[in-house]
Parts: structure tokens; sequence; C-alpha cells
């Protein structure tokens, strides 16, 4: 990597960690191409990104931004798991780690907020955005389910008054 490249990796790693709602630090120990493969597909179908980058470049894309803590994790075969969704990118790591015990969890950081190796994982434990939306969504139609099913219960009943007459006197 010459200069110019460098440069532009460093500015590349700045913007990600300016656009992530959270950063995941993972050690790799020995993965194979297709473990590591694997792995990236599980991060992009969970709406996060798996990157392997060197750790001095890493450490100055930190400067200026919320996760400037970070530095301390950044040293031997490390990589940066991330996404905009504070669930994602945590929740991919750890699944991953749990069936693959090459990859471990270093440690990492939601916004400002530093997190180590179990705060991960109880990150990785919470229910993602979109989860969270459909269970708002839920919330708020059952009222409305609600209401309808009462308003039509009278009518309902009604009809299985007239409906019983009706049998009654045909027979």
């Amino acid at each position: 990597m010459d200069r110019s490249q460098k440069t532009e990796a460093v500015a590349q790693l700045n913007e990600i960690f300016n656009e992530s709602g959270v950063v995941v630090v993972t050690r790799n120990l020995g993965l194979t191409v297709a473990q590591s493969t694997e792995l990236r597909t599980k991060m992009r179908e969970a709406g996060a990104s798996y990157k392997v980058a060197k750790n001095r470049l890493a450490t100055l894309a930190l400067k200026d931004t919320q996760y400037e803590g970070l530095e301390d994790l950044l040293s031997g075969p490390t990589a940066l798991g991330y996404s905009a969704d504070p669930v994602a990118a945590a929740k991919a790591a750890v699944d991953f780690a749990k069936s693959n015990d090459k990859l471990e969890i270093l440690g990492g950081s939601m916004g400002g907020q530093m997190l180590d190796e179990a705060g991960i994982k109880a990150l990785a434990s919470m229910p993602s955005l979109d989860e969270l939306r459909g269970k708002l969504v839920g919330l708020v139609n059952a009222p409305a389910t609600k209401i309808a099913q009462v308003v039509n219960a009278p009518a309902g009943k009604l009809a299985r008054v007239f409906g019983a007459y009706a049998a009654k006197d045909a027979a």
C-alpha cells in the first residue's frame, strides 16, 4: 500500500465510524476463506458489514469520532463489524462466534459507550430495530382491532337471535 492508498483507506474508515451505530471488534484466530466469506454473508444478511483493516490505519481513522476508545482493542489480527442498526452487527458476530471458535469477540462501542465482550453479547440478545418496529405496529393495531370487534359484537348477537327465532318458527 502506498501513501495515497493509506490516506484513502483512513478516510473510508473514518466515514464508516461516523455513520455507524455500533462497531464490534473481533479477533481472527485462523478463519479460513470459506469461514470468512460465510461471516461476511451473515453480516450482510443482518444489515451489517465486516471489514479487516490494518490496526494502525483504523487507529488513525478513529480520531475525532465517537469510537476513539476502541484503540486499545486494536492489536493482533483484528477485524471490525459495523452497522447503522445498533444491534445488527453485534447479533451477527455473536451468532457466528457461537458456532465457530476461531472468531473471538473483543469488545466494541455503541455510540460513545464502550462495551466489553459481555456488553456486546447483551446487545446481541436485544431485538433488532425491525423487530421493535413490528412489535410497535402490532401494539398500535391491537386496540383498533378490539374496537372493531366490540362494535360488531352487538350486531352479531342480534343476527344470531333472529336466526334462532327463524329456526324455531321453521321447526
